[in-house]
């Protein structure tokens, strides 16, 4: 059985409470920028690969449900999966979120144990490891040269408060405070704070706090005061942390760009708190890397429209136009905006201010107007056969890029192949035909990326017995009340298909036990991110269907007949053993079947 004694120390109605206590529209919210469209909600699905919304949550079921990829289930699934934890780690994180006190530590501790690493644990000692920062920052006399340098870059003490900003002292000072304090040093270590060596990871560097869009810290960044080889290191790839999924500032941002439509990339800390110190609060900053897959996955969540601030030097145009083909491929928007040569947005903002920053963002250049001045400057500045081929190549990819993404016109393809054979002396059909080419190979790959995970999909069951027991699970899912027609006919150990009977287990006993089951409820019982999938699918497919009782009754009596069938199958089976062995015991002259070792 699914129910409360597999739940370990949460019990069904401290779970009710939790579940009640977070909104799931609230919660997906805080991950994913979500539109009404007629009585639900919908949303780019962070589950896959979602160019057009098609993830629907639903705030009177308390459901979501991807049509596309199929993942759906209650507010706990939707954590679980997106944060990667299990269901007693969700109910964890979401009482943490409702303020919800959890029960007492000792049975805390027992599930803790069973578990090699927990986000939630991580979570508060990156949290712990922050605050002890920001105490060396404010204390006068540690914090003294820290605090020079950051009112050099004419940071403010409003800023430094807001974003955390700490100090990481020298010689192992965070492992002392720890081991003062009884700290576990094992979770240090799994938190990247500490080294395998038990030594401070992170020494005399002025230290960035890096958050979740939610708030929780889950890594750092350190900038070098002593002169250090690496002027910046992030926390390594944890659990909780990995830079390239990861943005700088999308806690402080996220409202101003679900808002504005908006996000405004930057590459540096400073440059990112800067912007926000000025009032320009949608700008975020990529953590050291180039503007990544993942992180255009995530801005896409909340951001019609991207704005990439570069610096105009060779390695911020090359990182530019990694980024661009990054974002064309997802179908966001992105224009690009570069700084005077030799600044920083950080030193743009003190110079010039906030109006011509925010000019320097409206003015922001179209992909294919930079992407076409990249093309004419190789072509002219590269006489040779295979450098011009190169160029031309790069750009043909970034329109096909486009169109397979469905972010360029049909019309613009073919202004644009007419342009480009004005340059190259090539025939527009020629180019077209390239195009088509790009795109068939493009949309093969898809087609076998799709069809790969749906070769990963969970079985549920073939023949008319499955197909009955599906039917009654949908049936019951929309209307609780027929329960009583089917506990006439049908327990849940009719169900034979495992998942089926999973689901059967935990809907059974919800409508046994409670006195107005809901599909939340059931819900909140499945421990399974599979199962919560399943349960919605199911869900939305019955109530599509409708017609309830008929199609009860219909699948209440096909699961009977098929119970009678394999009935008489079993007795058939029987008498033809029998049959067999009374014809052997004659044709070998045994009198006595068990003494050749059958019954």
């Amino acid at each position: 059985m699914y129910g409360i004694e597999k739940m370990g120390r949460f019990d069904s109605s401290f779970i009710s409470r939790v579940q009640q206590a977070n909104d799931i529209v609230e919660v997906i919210s805080e991950h994913v920028n979500l539109t009404r469209k007629g009585g639900e909600m919908v949303g780019l699905c962070p589950f896959h690969d979602d160019h057009r919304p098609s993830m629907y949550v639903n705030g009177v079921k308390q459901i979501f449900k991807c049509f596309s990829c199929g993942a759906g289930g209650s507010v706990f699934t939707f954590v679980q999966m997106r944060e990667n934890l299990t269901f007693p780690q969700a109910i964890e994180r979401l009482a943490e979120r409702a303020g919800i006190e959890l029960p007492s530590e000792n049975q805390k501790s027992k599930i803790e144990s069973r578990q090699s690493i927990d986000p939630n644990k991580l979570a508060k000692v990156n949290a712990w490891a922050a605050k002890h920062f920001q105490a060396n920052l404010a204390d006068k006399q540690k914090g003294k040269s820290a605090s020079e340098y950051v009112a050099e870059r004419q940071i403010t003490q409003e800023s430094v408060k807001k974003w955390r900003l700490g100090l990481a002292l020298s010689q192992d000072d965070l492992i002392k405070t720890a081991k003062a304090k009884n700290a576990s040093i094992d979770l240090l270590i799994k938190a990247g704070l500490v080294t395998a060596r038990n030594h401070d990871k992170f020494t005399g560097r002025l230290m960035f706090t890096i958050t979740d869009v939610t708030g929780r810290v889950i890594g750092f960044g350190g900038r070098t005061l002593d002169g250090a080889d690496a002027k910046y290191i992030n926390s390594p790839t944890t659990i909780l942390f990995d830079k390239s999924n990861c943005l700088y500032g999308l806690e402080q941002a996220r409202h101003e760009i679900v808002s504005t439509g908006t996000a405004v990339v930057v590459e540096g800390y400073t440059d990112c708190i800067m912007a926000h110190q000025f009032g320009c609060t949608n700008v975020v900053a990529t953590l050291g890397t180039s503007f990544t897959a993942g992180q255009g996955r995530i801005l896409k969540r909340y951001a019609k429209k991207v704005v990439l601030i570069f610096d105009s030097d060779i390695a911020g145009t090359e990182a530019a136009n990694r980024a661009l083909d990054v974002c064309l491929s997802q179908g966001i928007d992105i224009k690009l905006a570069s700084v005077p040569q030799g600044k920083d947005p950080c030193d743009f903002l003190l110079t010039a201010g906030r109006k011509r920053f925010e000019k320097l963002i409206d003015n922001a250049v179209d992909v294919f107007e930079f992407k076409w001045k990249r093309l004419t400057e190789n072509l002219d500045s590269d006489d040779t056969i295979v450098g011009r081929k190169a160029a031309v190549e790069a750009f043909l990819q970034t329109v096909a890029t486009s169109l397979q993404a469905g972010s360029l016109p049909q019309i613009d393809r073919g202004l644009i192949a007419n342009r480009l054979s004005k340059i190259i002396g090539l025939d527009s059909r020629q180019i077209n035909a390239e195009l088509s080419r790009r795109l068939t190979r493009a949309t093969k790959n898809t087609s076998y990326n799709f069809e790969s995970r749906e070769s990963r999909g969970v079985d549920l069951g073939q023949g008319l017995s499955a197909a009955a027991q599906r039917e009654i699970l949908e049936v019951l899912l929309n209307e609780p009340k027929l329960f009583e027609l089917v506990k006439e006919k049908a327990t849940a150990e009719f169900f034979d298909v495992p998942i089926l009977r999973q689901i059967a287990d935990i809907l059974f006993e919800t409508l046994n036990s409670d006195a107005e089951p809901s599909l939340a409820a059931v819900l909140a019982k499945a421990e399974s991110v599979e199962v919560g999938n399943v349960i919605a699918e199911l869900a939305q497919a019955g109530e599509e269907k409708g017609n309830f009782q008929p199609r009860l009754i219909g699948a209440l009596n096909a699961m009977q007949q098929e119970q009678r069938q394999i009935k008489k199958r079993k007795i058939k089976a029987i008498k033809d053993q029998r049959q067999f062995l009374r014809h052997f015991v004659e044709n070998t002259g045994k009198q006595n079947p068990r003494n050749i070792g059958m019954t």
